[in-house]
């Protein structure tokens, strides 16, 4: 692949805009040499402005995200992609959010442009295990776990009852959550099942994957040592 069309697919600008970077010297190698067009390097030999180029197609993020902000590329209000460099929204392939949080919903969220990758982790037959922790707006009853443990708990107008999930209390009103699949904004309308109604939700775990004191609103590459970890049984928090 031409170094122009590389550069491009990585979001940097159009191949217009990559071709006058390459004449403006912005474009060398890890020892400063200015590279051109027609020039053959490996990815990891070259620099943009001085710094090393994101990773290929492949790659994958973490986001802690804040409440108020919509996984969407195009919403009223602000959107999970404006926390990211401009550039990741150009890339191509895209790149996509792995599941969704509601609005009102914070914490981790993974960012990905490999499908097959996105697709493995949000399926029910992966077993990825997702944690929450809710606040809820009454005191738990006591017998939440047996029944999201159950297997049978059916939501309103679906068809199939829920895999089996955790319940762990934290307090009267506070409770961690692992679930296995990734329904329709699933963990409010379990709770709702349960008689009760979530005032707060926060994601901090997926897989092996947590947060790992990255503050909210702020973002990281996540290695592909790492992304073994989801798929590790058990890896939950």
């Amino acid at each position: 692949m031409r170094l122009v069309r590389l550069i491009a697919n990585l979001g940097y600008g159009s191949r217009r805009e990559v071709a006058m970077m390459f004449r403006e010297g912005r474009i060398t190698d890890a020892d400063g040499e200015v590279l051109y067009a027609d020039d053959k390097r490996e990815h990891h030999e070259i620099r943009f402005d001085g710094e090393p180029l994101d990773p290929p197609a492949g790659l994958c993020l973490m986001l802690n995200k804040p409440l108020g902000v919509t996984c969407s590329t195009r919403d009223v209000g602000r959107l999970v992609y404006e926390l990211l460099p401009e550039r990741f929204g150009l890339r191509n392939p895209a790149l996509s959010t792995v599941g969704r949080l509601d609005r009102e919903t914070s914490g981790l969220l993974l960012f990905t442009d490999d499908g097959a990758l996105l697709h493995r982790i949000i399926s029910p037959k992966s077993s990825v295990a997702k944690v929450y922790e809710a606040e809820l707006a009454e005191d738990l009853r006591g017998d939440e776990a047996a029944l999201f443990a159950s297997g049978t708990l059916m939501l309103e107008s679906e068809q199939t009852a829920l895999l089996p999930a955790g319940l762990e209390p934290l307090g009267p009103r506070r409770a961690r959550l692992t679930l296995h699949e990734g329904r329709y904004h699933q963990a409010r309308r379990m709770f709702a099942a349960a008689g009760n109604h979530v005032i707060g939700l926060h994601r901090v775990s997926v897989g092996g994957l947590s947060l790992q004191g990255l503050g909210i609103g702020e973002w990281r590459l996540v290695e592909l040592t790492e992304m073994q970890t989801v798929f590790s049984r058990g890896s939950a928090a």
